[in-house]
């Protein structure tokens, strides 16, 4: 596995899950795979559950880790080719790139959506630049559009605490007091559809406010429901997070806020123990950090249906699979 972007990269889902299952058992199974091997993180933006997690993963797997933090211990990159580099960027990533891929064997990297440039975010810039210009195997710890090993972490939780065959799964558009990118939610809904395929796999059902419609590459074959309550009824799993407006309908309110938090309509979104009710016992999840009071109320998800720390646990399990798998494609 030469590149870790969306779920086709992982082959066969039942499979992949089956070694997670595996993995969680005995997380030091693989270790000798790493040996000698060194993993680089390059983080654009902040992260706690992602870093943690990926450096507890790769030293499961017996790595070394290098850990660089662009914004705060390294020169800040250009991005964009053909221009005048005059302003507070001293290094391009076309020369960053292949200098920190001789350091390592693997490269991990995290680089949220700009949110102003729908074609620059959509083409997922700076990934395509480390996967044609490192040599390397590369890996999304999230980028502009997609974050796959929290969606593979949050299938893997479903298929653990599922009570029935075919459990129904909604994610649920939450309000939120900024701009968020539409990454966590593009790859839950393109799991949950890889899911969706398998004979024991789940249900899936997306509900957002009018405008919020996520980009078809990653709902197509979705059902799409506007009434929040009508899709939560008889739900085994909510799955609530904010985006932003992905321009898929209006390109020009891409990036922004279209159902403001504060409005009566817009909290009317926010997770409580009335949205709950309608569920069939309904488990809560969520990736984190969260907002409490405008995703979810304090009783929900401090509730014994809560989820939100298993699946946080999990992102150590998704990201062993993975970087065990790319190891054992360099052997």
């Amino acid at each position: 596995m030469n590149s870790f972007l969306h779920v086709q990269d992982i082959g066969d889902l039942k499979q992949a899950l089956t070694e997670a299952r595996e993995i969680k058992a005995d997380r030091f199974k693989y270790q000798h795979l790493g040996n000698n091997k060194t993993l680089l993180m390059i983080f654009f933006n902040n992260s706690l559950r992602t870093r943690l997690s990926t450096q507890k993963a790769a030293m499961n797997l017996g790595m070394n880790v290098i850990v660089l933090d662009v914004n705060a211990g390294a020169w800040k990159l250009e991005t964009e080719r053909g221009v005048i580099m005059d302003g507070d960027k001293s290094e391009h990533l076309l020369e960053a790139i292949p200098v920190m891929a001789s350091y390592c064997d693997i490269i991990g990297i995290r680089s949220f959506a700009g949110l102003s440039d729908r074609d620059y975010d959509y083409a997922e810039t700076v990934y395509n630049q480390f996967l044609k210009y490192s040599g390397k195997p590369i890996f999304a710890m999230e980028t502009a559009t997609v974050h796959p090993l929290q969606a593979f972490a949050d299938l893997l939780t479903i298929e653990e605490h599922k009570t029935v065959r075919r459990p129904k799964v909604v994610l649920t558009w939450a309000p939120h007091c900024r701009a968020l990118p539409q990454a966590v939610p593009n790859s839950f809904a393109e799991w949950m559809l890889e899911a969706s395929k398998l004979e024991d796999g789940v249900d899936f059902i997306i509900t957002h406010p009018q405008g919020y419609e996520l980009d078809p590459r990653f709902t197509e074959g979705a059902t799409i429901e506007y009434d929040q309550q009508k899709a939560l009824e008889g739900a085994d799993f909510v799955y609530a997070k904010n985006w932003s407006c992905p321009g898929v309908t209006v390109p020009e309110d891409y990036g922004k806020i279209i159902l403001n938090h504060e409005s009566a309509e817009g909290r009317s979104w926010t997770i409580d123990a009335e949205h709950m009710a309608v569920t069939n016992n309904g488990k809560f999840m969520h990736c984190l950090p969260v907002r409490r009071g405008l995703i979810v109320t304090d009783d929900v998800i401090e509730g014994a249906n809560s989820l939100v720390i298993p699946e946080a646990a999990n992102r150590e399990i998704s990201a062993t699979v993975v970087i065990k798998r790319i190891l054992e494609s360099l052997q």
